[in-house]
């Protein structure tokens, strides 16, 4: 047995040929993201023209950053998308006019350093957007029009509100924080917010998803767990506050994962015209789509038959006859089908990454870990195709979040370590999203404590199972997965032989006092719960306990540092002061600044940029191929 040829790092990060299809209302043009100049923008292409096939037309240019989230509205001319600078996610919403290929896109918000977010889609060529262009840390409700580009104030945050809500029928809701740590849901009569509801705030550590209105406007559909441990469908009456149930499964949670990433589905998914809900997705070791609606369900069954791959990205025209569905697959990201329930014909409209062959992939397999105190960690085990799984090098990759989680499905940077010789374990350690509150409370108090015997437990039932070679293991994690990156490497230092910190947080209250002035009045329920305030002396004494950049003296662990030079959520200081405290050791640290990057590389060339060093630093480390 052999591993498979050596795949390029190119040929796992450059662009796209295709991504994030998506219907025009009327069904009639398909957008997508696709390259130009290098760059993902945003592509139309007419599916019923005379052409066989259309030849699609690019309708943003833009040839600085990669456009990732776009949508139609409600008139197939216009369609709206999100960019910011270089990373630094103040996101301004721009438009296109479909009928007038010449004209520039126009920036509908133009405030600098502000951010602008939209609250619902497009109806009537009206939205409703949130912005802090009046008061940093406040988000304001305004209806924008998309058309004239007026932006008309709906509500001016009072100072507690995290989060609006509104619809084409003029009602507005806000989530709020009391000072007791609670989400407070109420109703915006046009001077002042009033009671609907209170929530237990400590179940929702990065706010309620989802938390939808109704199309009639008179209730919410949110997800709770009320009296239970897992998170179900609830729909919340606006004028009494009673919460009902609306769906549930008897095992998994309603998928958590847009909450953190907009990149992922949302858990609802709705009736284009009328918002009627039609199912719920729900997320164990793969995705279960519930449908809810009849007729949905036997759209549903023609869609799941398409693949073997979970559900991804999904649309339909307003009349829910020509369907676009995307698939995600362990060993083959994206392929995207358009099927038309009126005939039942369907057909492939390509594959993301046709080079990459999928019997060359490695199986993404879900495995359950026992933590030394009884908790099952919900984990997932790639192994490198061609060779036997007997004491390989293995990746240890760390999420970030916390309050995320892994799941099954294709993973280029996995893929790519697999291909090189690794076995690659994902562990969602305890505070990961989607495992019951009981599982996500349990990390309370536990950063570089119980979460990172979490991983240790991991990594020794790797061991345990000859998979790994104890010798040969590295850790590699972003965000909060830099940070228990960091925590190995200095609490655990002798279990590493090397280690990567990708926007990593080095000092917990640095890293809390230097979030986006946005971020700050909303800690309560999750850093601060789970962490310290560090404006409480004796919770900045237990934080600084628990922060690598107080240990820097226990690293030994060969280390590669990957840091976002316009990074607004773990700022360039967390890796500059870690980088510097261990030169001045005298101790060798490898430090890679991407000057146009922040939370996370977008743009081909700084992804293809860092996963090459990962390679190269791996293969020096652990002996695998580069």
């Amino acid at each position: 047995m052999a591993l498979p040829a050596l795949i390029p790092v190119e040929d796992f990060f450059k662009p796209p040929t295709r991504a994030a299809a998506t219907l025009s209302p009327d069904g009639t043009k398909l957008a997508f993201l696709a390259p130009w100049q290098n760059r993902l923008n945003v592509w139309i292409e007419d599916l019923d023209s005379s052409e066989s096939p259309a030849e699609p037309r690019c309708v943003t240019t833009d040839a600085n950053r990669s456009v990732f989230h776009y949508e139609w509205t409600d008139d197939p001319r216009w369609l709206i998308y999100l960019q910011d600078t270089n990373g630094d996610e103040n996101w301004h919403v721009f438009r296109v006019d479909l009928d007038d290929p010449g004209a520039a896109a126009v920036d509908l918000t133009p405030f600098p350093g502000a951010m602008a977010l939209p609250v619902r889609e497009v109806k009537d060529g009206k939205t409703g957007v949130m912005v802090n262009n009046r008061e940093p840390t406040l988000l304001d409700l305004h209806e924008l029009d998309i058309v004239t580009g007026e932006l008309t104030l709906i509500a001016e945050n009072p100072g507690q509100v995290n989060n609006w809500l509104n619809n084409d029928k003029g009602d507005v809701l806000a989530t709020s924080l009391t000072p007791e740590g609670h989400l407070e849901l109420s109703r915006w009569d046009g001077e002042r917010l009033s009671h609907v509801a209170t929530f237990d705030g400590s179940d929702y550590p990065v706010g309620i998803d989802p938390m939808v209105i109704t199309p009639e406007g008179t209730g919410v559909w949110m997800g709770s767990n009320r009296d239970t441990d897992r998170t179900r469908l609830v729909h919340v009456d606006l004028t009494t506050g009673e919460e009902t149930e609306v769906d549930s499964h008897p095992e998994f949670d309603v998928d958590p994962r847009s909450t953190v990433s907009p990149m992922m589905p949302a858990p609802l998914i709705q009736h284009r015209r009328t918002g009627a809900l039609l199912a719920v997705r729900y997320l164990g070791e793969r995705q279960v789509i519930r449908p809810l609606d009849p007729d949905f369900a036997e759209v549903l069954a023609r869609l799941e038959a398409l693949s073997v791959g979970d559900i991804t990205r999904l649309s339909s025209d307003e009349a829910g006859r020509r369907w676009v569905v995307g698939f995600n697959d362990d060993r083959d990201p994206g392929a995207t089908y358009l099927y038309d329930h009126s005939s039942g014909q369907s057909r492939l409209l390509y594959r993301p990454l046709p080079h990459l062959a999928p019997e060359s992939m490695a199986p993404m397999r879900p495995v359950t870990i026992p933590s030394r105190d009884g908790l099952a960690l919900h984990s997932y085990l790639t192994l490198p195709v061609g060779v036997e799984p007997d004491k390989l090098p293995l990746v240890l990759v760390v999420h970030g979040g916390p309050w995320y989680r892994d799941s099954w499905g294709f993973d280029a940077g996995v893929q790519m370590l697999a291909n090189r010789g690794y076995a690659v374990l994902q562990v969602n350690f305890r505070g990961s999203t989607g495992y019951g509150k009981a599982f996500l409370k349990a990390a309370i108090g536990e950063f570089a404590g119980k979460m990172h015997d979490d991983l240790i437990d991991g990594v020794n039932w790797a061991v345990e199972q000859g998979y790994a070679d104890p010798d040969r293991v590295a850790i590699f994690g972003g965000s909060y997965g830099g940070y228990a990156t960091l925590v190995g490497v200095t609490v655990t230092p002798d279990v590493f032989a090397a280690a990567i910190d990708y926007v990593g947080i080095s000092d917990l209250a640095n890293f809390m006092r230097t979030l986006p002035p946005i971020a700050r009045p909303h800690l309560a329920n999750n850093w601060h719960a789970y962490v310290g305030d560090p404006d409480d002396p004796d919770q900045l004494a237990d934080m600084r306990k628990r922060s690598p950049i107080t240990m820097v003296d226990q690293i030994r662990t060969p280390l590669l540092v990957i840091q976002g030079a316009n990074d607004v959520r773990v700022v360039q200081a967390e890796s500059d002061n870690l980088v510097n405290a261990l030169r001045d050791r005298g101790v060798e640290v490898d430090y890679l600044v991407q000057s146009t990057e922040g939370h996370g590389a977008v743009n081909p060339e700084t992804v293809i940029e860092m996963y090459q060093k990962v390679s190269e630093f791996l293969a020096h480390h652990l002996g695998g191929r580069a």
